[in-house]
């Protein structure tokens, strides 16, 4: 048996380099600045793929860097960040926070499926094209009601068919902070074929930094993101729940469900679904669950928060223990574009 590496505090990035994968880069603890990662892991793809000899190695020139005080390195300018991993070989997301699907299945006027307190809730989403931070959210008519979802993923080394959920929480490379764009006018009708989401389910968008749990300290708790994720919607809050509150199952657990009948490859994201609390002062990750929020208060039609149109902005991230955006943010506008 491979022995467990020694705690990895790393935070990780991707920026242009006029290729699809872009090149990886180590970035200083307070997100501010970052180096090349060097020309032996030009990419996170190389990094995931030899992640027990290489991300100790890292771990060393990260220490060397911290002691020299960052010298040689450059700001970090989110305008020349890629998504964390550019394009992934798997995308899988699950839904773990009940009370998202109280309300979203509450809005599909289904009930919440059988067993959903026994056995994780996930599909898998595309993964050729992941976004940048700053990269626009393009859709090609309104009416397809473009909706946010905040929410966190981790990234995964290899992980063997059968993996346990002990086992699973020791295969977590990295945490990640994301957008699940959602075009939920095209969400029922997708559905009521029997064979789930495809063009409902544009392009992820992602934070820039990619932090691996120990790096996180306090702000990683039972295989989880813990802290808020505050999302906002042309300046204003439009909700701030916290990522391990009323969960049904964590990162280890949804991962080990993957994984019962077949491997996950290094570089596999998986996701916990939209974060969500029931308490109305933490606000929603998502408009559709706040308007069913306001629907079940009695708000008339026309006073439902409305789904994102041309020129809005979203800007997602989440804190640490003393507020620190600890992976970068999120920052979009909307761009309605006729095909």
């Amino acid at each position: 048996m491979t022995p467990p590496l020694p705690p990895l505090h790393l935070r990780l990035a991707t920026r242009h380099n006029g290729t699809r994968d872009g090149e990886l880069m180590l970035v200083s603890p307070d997100g501010q600045q970052w180096v090349p990662a060097g020309r032996d892991l030009p990419t996170m793809q190389a990094l995931l793929d030899a992640w027990d000899t290489q991300a100790p190695g890292l771990e060393q020139r990260r220490l060397a860097l911290q002691a020299e005080g960052w010298r040689h390195a450059e700001p970090l300018d989110p305008a020349r960040c890629m998504a964390p991993l550019p394009r992934a070989y798997q995308w899988a997301d699950a839904s773990v926070y009940r009370n998202h699907a109280r309300l979203i299945y509450q809005w599909r006027k289904e009930p919440i499926p059988p067993r959903y307190d026994i056995e994780p809730l996930v599909y898998q989403g595309g993964s050729d094209v992941m976004l940048g931070p700053l990269d626009p959210i393009v859709a090609t008519d309104a009416a397809h009601l473009v909706d946010l979802e905040a929410e966190v993923a981790v990234i995964t080394q290899d992980v063997p068919m059968g993996t346990t959920a002990e086992q699973a929480a020791g295969r977590i490379a990295l945490v990640v902070l994301l957008n699940d764009v959602s075009l939920r006018g095209l969400i029922p009708g997708e559905l009521a074929k029997g064979f789930g989401f495809y063009q409902s389910k544009p392009a992820t968008s992602f934070a820039p930094i990619a932090v691996t749990p120990a790096a996180l300290g306090e702000a990683w708790k039972d295989h989880m993101f813990d802290g808020r994720v505050r999302i906002e919607v042309n300046g204003q809050r439009f909700g701030e729940p916290h990522a391990n509150s009323e969960v049904v199952f964590n990162f280890a657990q949804i991962i080990a469900h993957l994984a019962r009948t077949r491997a996950l490859v290094a570089g596999s994201i998986v996701g916990a679904g939209t974060v969500s609390n029931a308490d109305p002062a933490s606000g929603s990750a998502c408009i559709t669950e706040a308007r069913v929020r306001a629907q079940l208060q009695g708000e008339p039609e026309d006073r439902l928060p409305p789904y994102l149109q041309h020129g809005d902005r979203v800007r997602i991230l989440a804190g640490g223990p003393q507020g620190e955006a600890l992976f970068g943010a999120i920052d979009q506008v909307v761009e309605i574009r006729s095909p």
